[in-house]
């Protein structure tokens, strides 16, 4: 069985799979002092509460926060017997490369959000992720990453308010019934959920400029599920897009004798 590890700026995500079936899904916050030996006794503990007979036996890492990844391969060696792959690093193959400026380093996630929308949805696809940052991926017709957006996490501008401003309180992320608040919490949440759907819909009208073709949108990420509430630019929302990505990276490389 695979276990797939996503580690984000705010949390990491922990995924079983047998085959191309999830069996469980779990998330911590991500702390880069945290050992190898928590990771095992909690995900060890949660897989036994959810009654799970798992034989984790291969793993695949994608990370943000370089930091962490010295104690997750440490996790997989030492209790799982097995080397992970780590999505960027040059024995992790992609199935098409990508095409950026020389000396770019792509963020892994990117990567893997790419090889997993272009699977689902084929070519000239946006993929909007909604995590600690709002990142914009743009995929070619043949499934290469081939640059994007980065803007600031919905979350992250909420306390960059919130701590910026000393009578401004910090909120909670909803849907406003109405544009126009008429208290300051109420303001600030229209402020925050129209101002980023604003945002999504204009970073998208101007990527479908440049490329002048038909471009479909997909969103993932915690968030993506309230946003596209606020806009109909959405093909799709996927929550599971990244686990599905690094499972099919993870059967890519043992195709090609890397795992």
């Amino acid at each position: 069985m695979l276990l797939c590890i996503d580690c984000g700026n705010t949390n990491t995500v922990f995924s079983v799979w047998d085959g191309t079936q999830s069996l469980g899904t779990w998330r911590i916050a991500t702390q880069h002092q945290r050992t190898a030996d928590e990771y095992y006794v909690w995900l060890s503990t949660l897989i036994e509460a959810a009654k799970l007979d798992v034989r984790i036996n291969a793993a695949i890492i994608s990370s943000t926060v370089p930091r962490v990844v010295f104690n997750l391969r440490v996790l997989c060696g030492r209790y799982y017997d097995c080397r992970p792959l780590v999505v960027g690093k040059p024995d992790c193959a992609l199935p098409v490369s990508p095409r950026v400026d020389q000396g770019t380093t792509v963020g892994p996630d990117r990567l893997v959000n790419t090889v997993a929308g272009f699977d689902r949805h084929g070519g000239n696809l946006i993929v909007v992720d909604f995590g600690t940052a709002t990142t914009f991926d743009v995929v070619d017709v043949d499934g290469a990453y081939i640059g994007g957006v980065i803007a600031p996490g919905v979350n992250l501008s909420l306390e960059a308010l919130h701590m910026a401003a000393a009578a401004l309180p910090h909120v909670d992320i909803t849907k406003p019934q109405v544009a126009i608040g008429t208290n300051t919490v109420a303001c600030m949440q229209s402020g925050i959920y129209w101002g980023y759907v604003g945002l999504v819909e204009g970073i998208v009208r101007q990527i479908r400029i440049e490329r002048d073709r038909p471009m479909k949108v997909i969103g993932t990420g915690g968030l993506a599920s309230l946003f596209e509430q606020g806009t109909d630019v959405f093909e799709s929302v996927e929550d599971d897009l990244t686990m599905h990505g690094l499972v099919l990276i993870h059967n890519y490389n043992k195709e090609l004798g890397n795992t």
